[in-house]
């Protein structure tokens, strides 16, 4: 299966990002006409106050309903593309609450995985910015897979990558390849982004497919810049980065190779190795 990762300067006006998004399917398909497509983390509406999050959150239909722009957007996009489609994530709104959702879709629009963030990111940075996503999001409970053609999906969205005891739980499951959408900040993304992801398919011995935002974006009613990391990349089982997206808006595309996997887990078979301690 041939994938690509878009990278995206998302901002808080949700129509912008979808044009944005657009754009930059269009190009990937037409230079590099992968299977698979993955933005990155809540691309349409990254910053801005709680209220706008709310604003342009979406309540997801139920399977074979029309929903709303965001999701009509990537599900229309999968349709007319012919391609499976990683929505990355975006808002999803349940009454008051808001999650953080991630959703699949085949070529023919029909939806085939959705899964809300499970570990919420509320941390002080090293620069002394504070995060605080509970605040605004929900937490998922739930451990997701779906199948991309003959390829089995494990799905987990930014800083999920630090606790590896859910992709030990996906790699139980028996998938191949671990889609993570994202958007480190700077501070973080320097110092851990390429070792952790790097470290999670090394230990669980699967691909790994993370989409990240890059550049600045306004935070909160007072308009506080932050910064994302970027540096989307396509990650083998041994842990060598094959494809990696250069600085802005962008993609990086890669093929995976299942026999190369399959040579990696029988030659240090982990998995089987693993005693609970």
């Amino acid at each position: 299966m041939r994938l690509s990762v878009i990278q995206m300067s998302p901002n808080a006006h949700k129509l912008e990002n979808i044009a944005q998004a657009r754009a930059l399917i269009e190009g990937v398909m037409s230079s590099e006409k992968p299977d698979l497509i993955v933005l990155p983390e809540i691309w349409t509406c990254l910053g801005g106050t709680r209220e706008g999050k709310l604003a342009a959150a979406e309540t997801l239909p139920m399977p074979g309903e029309t929903g709303g722009e965001a999701y009509e957007f990537l599900r229309q996009m999968a349709i007319a593309n012919e391609v499976h489609i990683h929505g990355g994530s975006i808002g999803e709104r349940d009454g008051d609450l808001i999650y953080n959702t991630s959703l699949v879709f085949s070529p023919v629009g029909v939806e085939l995985a959705r899964y809300r963030k499970i570990h919420l990111f509320d941390i002080v940075t090293p620069d002394g910015q504070g995060y605080r996503e509970s605040a605004t999001y929900g937490a998922g409970d739930e451990v997701v897979t779906c199948h991309v053609g003959g390829t089995h999906v494990g799905l987990a969205i930014c800083y999920d990558l630090r606790f590896p005891e859910l992709f030990l739980a996906l790699r139980r499951k028996h998938v191949d390849l671990m889609v993570l959408p994202a958007a480190f900040t700077m501070q973080t993304g320097k110092d851990h982004w390429e070792v952790l992801l790097r470290a999670r398919a090394i230990e669980t011995q699967t691909w790994f497919a993370a989409a990240a935002c890059t550049g600045a974006y306004a935070e909160g009613a007072a308009g506080e810049t932050r910064h994302t990391y970027g540096h989307s990349m396509i990650v083998d089982p041994w842990g060598h980065v094959v494809a990696m997206a250069s600085d802005g808006v962008g993609w990086a595309t890669a093929s995976i190779d299942k026999t190369f996997m399959a040579r990696v887990r029988a030659n240090m078979p982990v998995l089987e190795h693993r005693k609970l301690i």
